[in-house]
């Protein structure tokens, strides 16, 4: 790198300044790193960078993990400004220019005469464009301070997740210290984990930092004063520092101690969570059933009180006042739904968080669409298209059509989902026996392969059966050039053989693979990093054994107390259903609201209300309803993919009732 100007990413990482002089500029710019869009927006608003309103961004910035620097990004949050403002000015002013003669017209006659320099200064042209301008200045100003918040969500986001792979990045910095690396050695294998999340991110700028400042203790200082998480990744970094200095068995010692305790932190994180997520459905319930009794109520008050809810004039036309409620209402209920859906899934560690990557080929994905959601939703979306293409040809109407396409999209893959769901809960049961069952083999004296050797052969595991047995056909492959060694279990032999042991790391890696579920990938990389760093075989294996256990454990404690959650939300769709399905039968009906005129002398004319419209526009709402009430119960349940299927098939259900009981 000498002789090379620092790259934004680098800067960042280091933790120094992000002010580049001319001479670096310039270099930089010629280098070719920035696309020419970037060059041509630094080069116009970087100078902005300096200015003391972004000192608060800075700061913020420092806390997240962009790859670009504060200039850059800087830069392009003013360029989209101006974008942003030009949008709203165009059409502001076209706009403007059409209303402001009738404004200033009625304006004049409500004033009378007014002076001649008043009058041209009040010209429709002066106006228009003085609307735009504010416009235009007021969607410029907004763009930027949008900017400085987007780097406060990042920064919040980030300290979440630092904060909760803190515990497990410690835990296995705890395992690496009974071994013979050092400590920057044991900080480039947490770092080199992605379970560890936004943890293993920071580790990474501090080794960054420490390559440009030539020391860890500098890199890790500089971490732990720009990292969001100041109370505790940033004195953990620091404590780390005074104890790695002081000596190995301090420092495992502390590692020890700071295990313990934030184990014990996280425990009461997660309760303080499970009240919140009580609080958020007693919120979610209370609003979910306002939108469909804000539209009956509007309905009654038209048939009583017809001059209470007036047309309203708009700029394409007159619009009726129910028809306004209505899009509020639905437009509030899909807000809603997403909302709380995201809410719970934040709640839901990152460990418990399944996602599924989309093969490379065709067919690849056509062989796994029975077991991978992510293929199954590119298989499902042409069919469910060309139905919507059907119904509209069909004459149906155009909810019908969005919500019937969307149900045939979302219960195919919801199902495929379940389905996987299903599988990686019994690859998860029968990965805590395997863990158990090595970590016994290992006590009693067995090296690593001839352990999970005798655990193929004598262990019946199910699903994992055939991954298990290759497994152990690669870890015994490379027996023969790995002599075992001191207290390593056969693992890695004497420290100089590295070939064997990366070949066993890539075994144990194809196989973490092959099981694919988050607890495989956040547990078993104990093994390959702890093992090669010469650690005691059946301390691994029991630290292991309890760290399987452990989340195993958690995972189903939280589906368990997510049950309840799941019942509300159909609980709450089922309610609405209920009422608006009463609201029709029993009080939108044309003989109903005859009898109501005749016996109500503040009823003036009923025939405001066609029954069979007021009864689709209930049905709209209660198929909102439907939505959000699904997308809360999926995501409590399992995730988006959940939610895809709870929705679909409330939405099914609405609408096969409906149609079926005439309601609509």
């Amino acid at each position: 790198m000498s002789g090379e100007p620092l790259s934004d990413a680098a800067r960042n990482a280091s933790g120094g300044s992000t002010a580049l002089d001319a001479a670096e500029t310039d270099g930089f710019l010629r280098s070719g790193r920035f696309s020419v869009v970037d060059r041509v927006l630094y080069a116009l608003f970087a100078r902005h960078a300096s200015d003391r309103r972004h000192d608060a961004d800075r700061k913020r910035y420092r806390g997240t993990a962009l790859d670009t620097g504060f200039e850059t990004y800087l830069a392009r949050v003013y360029g989209l400004s101006w974008v942003v403002s030009v949008g709203v000015m165009v059409p502001t002013l076209l706009v403007a220019a059409g209303s402001a003669p009738a404004l200033l017209a009625a304006v004049d006659a409500r004033l009378g005469g007014v002076p001649p320099v008043a009058a041209a200064s009040r010209s429709p042209d002066a106006v228009a464009v003085a609307v735009a301008a504010i416009a235009g200045i007021v969607a410029k100003r907004t763009t930027v301070r949008l900017g400085g918040l987007h780097l406060r969500w990042l920064t919040a986001t980030r300290r979440t997740d630092i904060e909760r792979t803190l515990p497990a990045a410690v835990r296995y910095l705890e395992l690496l210290a009974s071994g013979s690396d050092g400590p920057r050695k044991m900080v480039e294998k947490t770092a080199a984990s992605d379970a560890y999340g936004g943890t293993a991110t920071s580790l990474r700028k501090a080794l960054n930092a420490a390559h440009l400042a030539g020391s860890l203790d500098e890199g890790l200082r500089r971490v732990a004063r720009d990292t969001p998480s100041r109370e505790l990744l940033a004195p953990f970094l620091l404590k780390f520092r005074k104890h790695a200095a002081t000596g190995d068995a301090a420092l495992a010692e502390y590692l020890r101690t700071e295990s313990r305790m934030l184990a014990h932190r996280q425990d009461r994180a997660r309760k303080r969570a499970r009240r919140f997520l009580e609080l958020l459905t007693e919120l979610f319930v209370a609003v979910l059933v306002l939108p469909a009794l804000l539209v009956i109520a509007a309905t009654a008050l038209t048939v009583v009180i017809p001059e209470f809810l007036p047309p309203v004039d708009t700029p394409v036309g007159v619009v009726p006042t129910r028809a306004v409620v209505l899009y509020g209402s639905v437009l509030f209920l899909v807000a809603l739904g997403l909302g709380g859906a995201v809410a719970v899934g934040t709640l839901r560690p990152p460990n418990q968080r399944a996602s599924y990557d989309l093969p490379g080929s065709p067919r690849e994905i056509v062989v796994s669409l029975g077991s991978n959601p992510a293929s199954a939703a590119v298989i499902v979306a042409p069919p469910a298209f060309l139905l919507a293409v059907g119904l509209a040809l069909a004459e149906y109407t155009l909810v019908n059509v969005v919500l019937l396409a969307y149900a045939a999209f979302a219960v195919p893959v919801g199902i495929v989902a379940g389905r996987r769901t299903r599988i990686d809960d019994a690859k998860d049961r029968e990965l805590a026996d395997f863990v158990h069952a090595v970590s016994g083999h290992v006590a009693h004296g067995r090296p690593f392969p001839d352990a999970v050797a005798a655990v193929a052969r004598e262990v019946d595991l199910g699903v994992l059966d055939d991954d298990v047995a290759a497994l152990a056909f690669a870890l015994r492959s490379t027996t023969a050039t790995g002599a075992p060694g001191r207290g390593d279990g056969g693992y890695g032999g004497d420290r100089g053989e590295d070939a064997p042991t990366d070949v066993r790391a890539a075994a144990i890696d194809r196989f973490v693979d092959r099981v694919g579920t988050p607890l495989a990938e956040g547990t078993l990389g104990l093994v390959t990093g702890a093992l090669h760093a010469g650690s005691d075989a059946e301390a691994v294996f029991e630290t292991l054994r309890i760290e399987v256990g452990q989340l195993y454990s958690e995972q189903r404690a939280l589906r368990s107390s997510m049950h309840p959650y799941v019942a509300v939300g159909w609980a709450a769709a089922a309610l609405v259903a209920a009422v608006v399905a009463v609201v029709n039968t029993q009080v939108i009906d044309a003989a109903r609201l005859a009898d109501l005129a005749a016996t109500a002398e503040f009823v003036v004319e009923p025939e405001t209300v066609h029954p069979e419209l007021e009864r689709f526009r209930l049905y709209v709402v209660t198929q909102a309803t439907m939505l959000a009430s699904g997308w809360f119960a999926g995501t409590a349940s399992r995730g988006r993919y959940a939610a895809l299927l709870h929705s679909g098939l409330l939405v099914t259900l609405c609408y096969a009732v409906f149609t079926l009981g005439g309601l609509v």
